[in-house]
């Protein structure tokens, strides 16, 4: 057998000549002093050899585990020059199949049960918070801390329920890996509780008086931002609705409204089907029925304002580097953190102002009948209210509640600009 002195010590010579070790392991070492190790064994009748490695990469010690293990498949009936091949194809394929290739596989196989808002909502997501920094390693590569390390940045910018929704969808992609064979396990399984907790009923920051509204609707009306971005804003603040709900409005959900015109068109709304409310709440949303919202006339003229610019999409308020897809998931919220809102007034937080202001303004009122109306501009079925009492009386509480909203835009836009002049960039205010 040989000794590493001996290895060390072989030096070149005019021709190539060998060392023997035991078990057919030899070290071969050519006339510029290459040396590696070959294993030399006989398979279906052949004498063949397997190059292990080079000396002194592959040290003696490794060269005999090396063929210990080329022995092992001897046993087996295995070829070891041929599993050795399948090994280096399988790593190279590996390598290929990366994460992005494999999430968008699994993307592509939900569509046919998915609602496209939602397709859209999803690969978006992972296009934007984990293909820049997961898209191109091999699955096989991917490990937890991986995985943690990315969705942190998510937590990071404070979007704490994103994470927890993105944690859900790697899941679900390694879970389709593992069943086609190219992963071996699932590293966002166990990361639920490493993650922030998600806020349980959570309380966005908004202002809660009258004057400080309207100075958030100045300042995001004349932030550095582009025109829809500030239009979606403004409707926002106007309708009180879900921004998830603002960003995936499509010009088709608008009803009773010349897009052209110049009427206040006092009947029109927007009407949200009762998919996309499930879609959108959940299960926080069990009624069949569509949510309305009725659109007074500085919602029409926001809405105007948009379709002369991105009347070519189908949404009302485009993406800016697409008019295929809406506007990103953070875009609202990086306008208001860019203006020094953080912590102060968030996009959401437009539906507690609004439920606190008038709340307050009915009871000032003798109007306290209206918490009713109220809930219901806020898509909020109250306790004791059945949705097909709601259905019953629908057009009586629409009335009632495009009244409450003209008194709520009345207060919020005093002073407030033009929507043409967030398209036109000017800041002049309405006579």
């Amino acid at each position: 057998m040989l000794k590493d002195a001996q290895c060390k010590g072989a030096a070149p010579r005019e021709k190539p000549y060998k060392l023997a070790d035991s078990g057919g392991l030899i070290l071969y070492v050519t006339p510029t002093g290459h040396r590696s190790w070959h294993f030399k064994y006989r398979f279906a009748g052949k004498e063949k050899q397997r190059v292990l490695g080079t000396y002194p990469d592959v040290s003696l010690k490794e060269a005999r585990t090396l063929r210990d293990e080329d022995k092992r498949l001897l046993r087996q009936g295995k070829d070891p020059c041929v599993e050795a091949k399948r090994a280096a194809l399988a790593s190279r394929l590996s390598a290929a199949d990366t994460f992005e290739l494999l999430a968008r596989e699994w993307h592509g196989k939900q569509l046919a049960r998915w609602k496209p808002v939602h397709a859209a909502d999803v690969i978006e997501s992972l296009e934007r918070d984990i293909f820049p920094d997961l898209g191109a390693l091999p699955v096989a590569s991917i490990d937890a801390p991986l995985v943690l390390a990315t969705l942190e940045k998510v937590e990071a910018r404070g979007a704490i329920e994103t994470a927890h929704r993105l944690r859900q969808r790697i899941s679900a992609i390694f879970v389709y890996g593992i069943a086609k064979s190219r992963a071996a396990f699932d590293p966002a399984a166990s990361l639920g509780k490493a993650l922030q907790p998600k806020p349980a009923g959570k309380r966005w920051p908004r202002v809660k008086n009258i004057e400080d509204v309207r100075k958030v609707l100045g300042i995001t009306d004349t932030a550095e931002a582009s025109p829809t971005v500030k239009l979606a804003s403004r409707l926002l603040a106007i309708t009180a609705q879900r921004p998830g709900m603002i960003r995936w409005l499509c010009w088709d959900d608008l009803h009773n409204l010349d897009l052209t015109g110049v009427d206040e068109c006092p009947g029109a709304v927007w009407r949200v089907p009762a998919a996309k409310m499930k879609l959108e709440l959940g299960r926080q949303h069990d009624d069949d029925h569509d949510h309305v919202v009725p659109l007074v006339p500085e919602a029409v003229e926001a809405l105007r304002a948009s379709y002369a610019i991105n009347w070519g999409s189908d949404y009302v308020f485009p993406g800016g580097r697409s008019i295929l897809k809406p506007m990103s998931e953070n875009a609202l919220s990086y306008l208001y953190l860019r203006e020094g809102l953080r912590g102060r007034h968030v996009p959401h937080g437009w539906r507690g102002t609004f439920s606190t202001i008038m709340n307050e303004w009915a009871v000032e009122h003798g109007r306290e009948k209206d918490r009713l109306a109220i809930d219901l501009m806020l898509a909020h079925i109250p306790e004791g209210v059945s949705a097909t009492e709601l259905k019953y009386n629908e057009a009586k509480i629409l009335k009632r509640r495009r009244e409450l909203s003209t008194i709520w835009v009345s207060m919020l836009m005093q002073d407030a600009c033009a929507a043409e002049d967030l398209v036109a960039g000017r800041r002049r205010r309405k006579s």
